[in-house]
């Protein structure tokens, strides 16, 4: 029997960040799914963890693991076939070391992804976004946050991991106003700001003080603000603005927590 800590380790710390250069969010999504499928496991065979070994995680534990993720967690679709993507990639990085898995793997990359319906999104009409954007009262010092956070959310088209992991030596506002964007794939890009954009993000540094992180938008705390405290912060304001239709607007950037 294999044991599949050693193996788990050096692919989350050696193999995805160094080999493959995948991004430190790439990296936790994974682990997510692995914690998932570990405690699952445990439950299942009645044991640690630590005591897994590689054989026993075989495809009918994993199709039984992929419905629980269904049937009792509430998951969908694109989230259980996520999570089995993640298990393929760490399969395959077992091959090359394990070939006497080799079976094993094979009956694993034959399990299918879930094919589902998915949703159009709507988009939103100038008025709308308008509304989100004046909802926050920018006469408190979170207000004029969550309206720089949103304007720069829209004006540049950002994903909320885009947006949430800006560190603030990337912004310039000096003459000619711009942000730096590391993207998914790790591609940056340099956009130019709207003039209201800058003024939105001057007003935000000048009550964004001293705090202990290097993130531009900060949570209440002085801590860098995370994906859920920004559908948080999202869903306080669309709240706000509930007699306009802007449901497209939370499906379009958020992919539960307070700030």
């Amino acid at each position: 029997m294999t044991p599949i800590a050693p193996l788990m380790t050096c692919f989350l710390r050696e193999h995805m960040p160094i080999e493959q250069g995948c991004s430190p969010h790439t990296c936790e999504t994974y682990a997510h799914a692995f914690r998932l499928l570990f405690v699952f496991a445990s439950k299942r065979l009645g044991i640690k963890p630590s005591q897994i070994c590689l054989e026993q995680i075989n495809a009918t534990l994993i199709l039984d693991f992929l419905a629980h993720l269904e049937e009792q967690r509430g998951n969908c679709a694109a989230t259980r076939n996520g999570r089995l993507a993640a298990i393929k990639a760490f399969i395959r990085y077992v091959e090359f070391r394990v070939p006497s898995a080799l079976a094993q793997a094979r009956q694993i990359h034959a399990i299918p992804s879930k094919r589902h319906d998915q949703n159009l999104v709507r988009h939103l009409t100038m008025d709308e976004v308008r509304a989100i954007l004046n909802a926050p009262k920018t006469t408190t010092r979170l207000g004029i946050r969550d309206r720089a956070m949103l304007h720069l959310c829209f004006a540049g088209a950002l994903r909320v991991s885009e947006l949430v992991g800006i560190p603030l030596e990337n912004l310039s506002l000096q003459r000619t106003p711009c942000i730096r964007v590391l993207g998914k794939g790790r591609k940056e890009r340099c956009l130019p700001l709207w003039k209201e954009t800058a003024t939105d993000l001057r007003a935000w540094m000048a009550v964004r003080g001293t705090v202990p992180v290097p993130e531009l938008f900060v949570n209440a705390e002085g801590g860098a603000m995370s994906r859920s405290g920004f559908e948080y912060v999202l869903d306080k304001h669309v709240r706000s603005k509930k007699d306009l239709l802007v449901f497209g607007w939370t499906l379009c950037i958020a992919p539960p927590a307070s700030t």
